[in-house]
């Protein structure tokens, strides 16, 4: 095949989770390898996200002298995941490589200079089943200064992360933060938080955290390492010669762009959660209005993939990240997510008839599957969560601080019920009274034995840390008996789609037949993952995406 505009050892589509590292290895190889971006920013979902890798036995745990191994993550997984003949890119064969391959896609990533850490306490989110680690597996960037990257400091997409003012808090510092009316361990961070600023501010530094900083990371190592970055290049199509991908199609501003690859391309391209179309086809329970998703993400290449033969995995699947729709959210906003809110205590969630249906604590992911199995028997999307003036007085909702007044359009454009009694409130909501005063009655009475008999929240240690650290004798679990009572309708939001085509453990991508497409790999949620259907633990989706194209760029390095 003739007239190709460029020519690279690897092409790799899409600059997320995965792409950088796939390209440092490559460069550390010897190998011309170019990022193909169809936005005018870099960095993908993972940039917008909190940046955390989930990766098991990963070195900095063996530093702090946290136990995990091997054995003990496989039984994790195994224990959670086990079969699941609906899930065909969660194989043993691919559980093994991410699990092996995974701590050493860390130490490369340290040797090539990027700072990492692990969290010092995240917890997995079964940390009680066999082999589940209570200190947690995760993985994440130290705050990254932007400023170093020069001209490309604006193409870096932003994270939903930030603070006023760019002040450089890390992940477990900003969790801490909203306890300040309370806390004067939280007053005295924000002190340094500040001094931080200050400090950052008079040497002309502008950090950022979360997903910015690593993927901020990311590219200056890439960009030092010579990898060609090429923004607003849209990729159309695949090229083959003799069934083997040797390239890709792409339109630029200039007009369309053919790229040759060597030793094969990577898809990295991103899931489908702006696809409306695709969204109602495998989805119907979900809508590209609750998803947190950058505009980009509307799955060409997960559909050009199909086109060539490769077999679908899990399309199904969406990291859900429970949601609510104040006044004023579109597309373009963040969408106020409720993870800890149901979880805090003096709150639960409701479906449409009342009741109490799930421990509100544990996975986003588990919680969204959770209302959409509930729906099937009881309309439950969306459900309501109920909560009273203690609530109010002391945890974030929607956005705004513990205690602040709430926007008057909240209440005039009935997004927030409040009521003197939980009769009125179940009025204001559609529901029976007897219903949601028994469900309420029922949830106090588990708060005064300190045991939630129904659903056993507060029974892991994640649980727990999604709750009020303050709280006693439980962070999560509170009565609700404070008027006013409120509530809000809560909907099955996400970060992303998790479901695409089917790799292998070499993160090629396979036919339905079980062949392999000779040249194409892909990771990310351009691919079904390696979990299936299940969300072990925070940055399941990242710390595989960037796994398996650490082991996409080895086998094809390795192959060449």
């Amino acid at each position: 095949m003739e007239n190709f505009d460029e020519q690279y050892d690897f092409v790799i589509v899409g600059s997320g989770a995965g792409s950088m590292v796939a390209a440092l290895y490559m460069r550390s190889q010897g190998k011309r390898v170019a990022i193909l971006e169809k936005s005018e920013l870099v960095g993908g979902t993972t940039a917008r996200s909190g940046g955390v890798l989930w990766i098991p036995n990963n070195p900095f745990m063996a530093r702090d002298g946290v136990q995990d191994s091997y054995e003990a993550a496989r039984t994790y997984l195994d224990t959670l995941t086990g079969d699941q003949p609906d899930a065909p890119s969660a194989t043993p064969e691919r559980r093994h490589a991410f699990l092996t391959q995974g701590p050493k896609m860390i130490e490369f990533l340290v040797a090539q200079g990027i700072a990492l850490d692990r969290a010092k306490y995240w917890p997995d989110y079964n940390d009680d089943l066999p082999g589940g680690s209570a200190p947690g597996r995760t993985v994440v960037a130290k705050p990254f200064n932007r400023k170093q990257l020069g001209r490309w400091a604006d193409r870096l997409r932003p994270s939903f992360m930030a603070l006023p003012g760019n002040l450089p808090a890390a992940l477990e510092e900003m969790k801490l933060l909203p306890l300040m009316r309370r806390s004067w361990k939280a007053r005295f961070l924000l002190l340094r938080l500040a001094g931080r600023g200050a400090l950052a501010r008079l040497t002309g530094r502008d950090y950022v955290v979360g997903g910015a900083a690593l993927q901020g990371r990311m590219l200056k190592a890439c960009l030092d390492a010579g990898v060609e970055i090429f923004t607003q290049t849209a990729v159309s199509g695949v090229l083959q010669e003799n069934g083997r991908v040797v390239g890709v199609e792409a339109r630029r501003k200039d007009g369309p762009l053919r790229v040759r690859a060597e030793l094969g391309v990577l898809m990295n391209s991103g899931g489908f959660a702006r696809n409306p179309q695709m969204r109602e086809r495998y989805q119907p329970l979900a809508s590209v209005d609750w998803s947190n998703a950058p505009e980009t993400d509307t799955g060409e290449m997960i559909e050009e993939m199909l086109r060539l033969g490769a077999a679908p995995a899990q399309l199904e699947e969406f990291v859900g990240y429970q949601a609510t729709l104040p006044p004023g959210v579109t597309r373009d906003k963040l969408i106020p997510g409720v993870q800890g809110m149901t979880a805090s205590p003096h709150a639960i969630l409701v479906d449409r008839t009342g009741v109490r249906y799930m421990n509100e604590g544990g996975s986003y992911m588990a919680y969204c599957q959770g209302m959409q199995a509930r729906h099937a028997q009881v309309p439950a999307i969306p459900s309501w969560a109920i909560f009273d003036a203690q609530y109010m007085a002391k945890y974030m909702l929607a956005g705004t601080m513990p205690g602040s007044d709430k926007p008057q359009s909240w209440y005039d454009e009935g997004y927030l019920k409040k009521a003197d009694t939980i009769e009125e409130l179940a009025a204001l909501i559609g529901v029976e009274p007897a219903t949601l005063r028994a469900t309420v009655e029922r949830f106090n009475g588990f708060v005064a034995a300190n045991k939630d008999e129904d659903f056993g929240r507060g029974d892991r240690a994640y649980d727990n840390w999604l709750g009020d650290p303050l709280h006693a004798p439980s962070n999560t679990l509170g009565t609700i008996d404070q008027a006013p009572y409120y509530a809000i309708e809560v909907v099955p939001g996400d970060v992303g789609t998790f479901g695409g085509v089917l790799t292998d453990e070499h993160a090629r991508v396979v036919r339905e037949d079980g062949t392999v497409i000779e040249g194409l790999y892909a990771t990310g949620v351009a691919t079904g993952s390696v979990m299936g259907r299940f969300y072990p633990g925070a940055g399941c989706s990242i710390g595989p995406g960037y796994t398996f194209g650490y082991i996409a760029a080895q086998h094809a390095a390795a192959n060449a």
